[in-house]
């Protein structure tokens, strides 16, 4: 549900459509700042979380601990390396079907979810295998 949204709430709302990718507070900052628009990095954390809330905006966690933030336009779904860090998405589903028996169950409206596989990419897979 779409409250009154705030002037820094929508500069990062239209910031985030015109990135089209995922991207950390702090380079969300950095980039207002650039566009002569600049907010407070205290004032981006606190409206990405009134976003986070209000359904518009979803987090994921880096595997460097990072959050990015990114526009909710469908669930995110990615394998991510954990020697390198390179994340791979993918198109696939598995708990589409869960998440509407949750939502009907607990009567829980769910905004979007986000599914991640954590492994070792191929790259990854072959250095590892030259350096036996």
């Amino acid at each position: 549900m779409k409250g009154q949204r705030t002037r820094s709430q929508e500069r990062i709302v239209r910031l985030l459509k015109s990135l089209n990718h995922a991207v950390s507070a702090q380079d969300l900052y950095l980039e207002l700042k650039t566009r002569d628009q600049a907010l407070g990095l205290a004032t981006v954390y606190r409206s990405l979380e009134a976003l986070k809330l209000e359904g518009t905006v979803q987090a994921r966690t880096l595997t460097n601990g990072e959050a990015v933030y990114s526009l909710v336009a469908k669930d995110q779904h990615h394998l991510t390396c954990v020697n390198c860090g390179q994340s791979f998405p993918i198109d696939e589903c598995p708990v589409h079907d869960l998440e509407q028996r949750l939502e009907k169950s607990h009567r829980f409206q769910v905004y979007y979810h986000t599914l991640e596989f954590f492994g070792l990419c191929y790259d990854c897979q072959l250095s590892a295998e030259r350096n036996r």
